[in-house]
């Protein structure tokens, strides 16, 4: 791909309302990022959105020269080096920023995640588990965040394995920043990687994001300590959606942060105890021959509406949701829909930050 088939996929995934899954739908529906940019005020008319312009190409050519300050590399998707475990997933990154050994991120890798306020036990058991999966040959995927993360991480540093490292903001931008060392040790000897432009500060819808990457390059998400509602239940629904193994190790019933876990291992996750389990695991699910389990293949192609339809749809859909949240169901009767036709536009909007679904199966639009 040359420069400038580069710098007009990035100018695409920066346009505004150009999420993952629009990229990917206005490359297949248009063939090339440049015919998708002529096309794009055109489909934002069909949305009610006049006067569309796609990204400046100066804001992108100002981009790649501060990943290129910082010594990143920017993938595109398609390109000989991209993550092969993300190329089917309807969602993947358009671009990613690397900083650190690219190489990595073709490795088989296992996620470790879990919560920020982790126990004692939850740390060591972490750092157990990561040093295991790495003296394996194993990468060790996790998300930065403070607690489980960033003791898997640093587990991994010590022994001289492999990690890689998500993160939600931009690929300068570490989250916490009391982790900014530990991030440093990371680009020098593992891999640093972000969807997102080098200098973007993380925002609560950027963490679903970083999650769906945690898991889709994984081969196996391990959720170590989890509350019923947290963000390491999100990367192991991902995981499930993908494909995944799901994996999560018990803990005590009286503990708030085990009973994500619990939750997940009545739900038919393996149960871990130690490396060895997730080790096995991967054996048993592998194809014969295999070191460990590839991805399943994708089921039929699913004809997917123009982008057109897609921009009046999002536009329906927005217009009937304010502040004050409505039941999914009867958005389903408000636009005559099928669920199945209207959970994905849902979740389209979800990813971009346009919506926000509450307990009760309730939604409401994010101004």
């Amino acid at each position: 791909m040359n420069r400038a088939m580069r710098l007009d996929c990035l100018r695409l995934a920066r346009s505004r309302r150009v999420g993952a899954t629009t990229w990917h739908r206005l490359i297949g529906e248009h063939g090339d990022a440049r015919a998708a940019l002529a096309a794009l005020p055109a489909i934002a008319a069909a949305a009610g959105v006049e006067g569309y312009e796609p990204c400046p190409e100066g804001v992108v050519q100002a981009e790649m020269k501060r990943g290129n300050s910082l010594g990143a590399r920017l993938l595109v998707h398609g390109e000989a080096d991209y993550p092969r475990a993300l190329l089917d997933q309807p969602d993947a990154p358009p671009v990613l920023w690397v900083l650190g050994d690219v190489s990595l991120l073709n490795r088989p890798g296992v996620a470790l995640v879990g919560a920020r306020n982790a126990s004692s036990l939850g740390v060591r058991m972490a750092r157990r588990l990561a040093q295991g999966l790495a003296g394996a040959g194993l990468a060790v995927i996790s998300g930065m965040a403070r607690g489980i993360d960033a003791a898997a991480h640093a587990a991994v540093v010590e022994a001289g394995g492999a990690t890689i490292a998500v993160l939600a903001g931009g690929i300068d931008v570490v989250y916490p920043p009391e982790n900014d060392a530990l991030a440093r040790e990371i680009a020098d000897k593992g891999c640093l990687i972000s969807e997102h432009p080098p200098g973007l500060e993380p925002q609560a819808r950027h963490f679903p994001l970083r999650n769906r990457i945690v898991a889709g390059l994984s081969r196996a998400v391990v959720v170590v300590e989890a509350a019923a509602k947290s963000g390491s239940l999100i990367t192991a629904k991902a995981g499930l959606d993908y494909g995944r193994e799901v994996m999560a190790v018990p803990g005590h019933p009286f503990d708030a942060r085990a009973s994500g876990c619990n939750m997940l291992l009545r739900d038919g996750a393996v149960l871990v105890r130690g490396p060895q389990d997730v080790l096995e695991a991967l054996v048993a699910s592998a194809h014969p021959g295999a070191e460990v389990r590839e991805p399943a293949l994708p089921g039929p192609e699913v004809p997917q509406p123009p982008l057109k339809e897609v921009a009046l749809l999002h536009s329906m859909i927005l217009s009937r949701l304010g502040p004050s949240p409505i039941a999914e169901d009867q958005l389903v009767r408000d636009l005559n829909l099928s669920p199945a036709q209207l959970a994905p536009e849902l979740l389209s909007l979800e990813l971009e930050g346009r919506i926000v679904r509450q307990p009760g199966g309730l939604l409401a639009r994010v101004d």
